[in-house]
């Protein structure tokens, strides 16, 4: 089954870390990368650019109403994900606890629907 692994995090503190912190942190992601991917997991996973650079679409009786950004004031906001295959909800939390961003923010493990053609 497929589950999507949504990484939730502050990205003020992104920001605010020093150069070769964000350097180490995206080494500990590269690594859980290519252990998904060794592992025979990883379907597919990407960064997102902030949130400062979203824009939120809404159609309201007809009408296409366009935002910049997100409007939920919220501590963390979603930053990337990783979309991978697991046996199980308990083999999809395992791997969701080893992506680096668990430590400070949170992971969403959310399984994927499938439809019957």
């Amino acid at each position: 089954m497929q589950y999507v692994l949504l990484i939730y995090d502050d990205e003020t503190q992104w920001a605010s870390l020093p150069p070769e912190q964000v350097g180490a942190m995206m080494g500990e992601y590269r690594a859980f990368s290519q252990a998904m991917v060794d592992e025979g997991k990883m379907r597919a996973g990407d960064a997102l650019q902030p949130t400062r650079a979203a824009t939120t679409v809404r159609v309201r009786n007809g009408e296409t109403l366009v935002t910049d950004g997100p409007f939920a004031e919220t501590k963390e906001q979603l930053g990337g994900y990783y979309l991978i295959e697991a046996e199980s909800l308990d083999d999809a939390i395992d791997a969701a606890s080893r992506i680096p961003g668990a430590r400070n923010g949170s992971i969403e493990v959310r399984p994927v629907m499938v439809f019957e053609n």
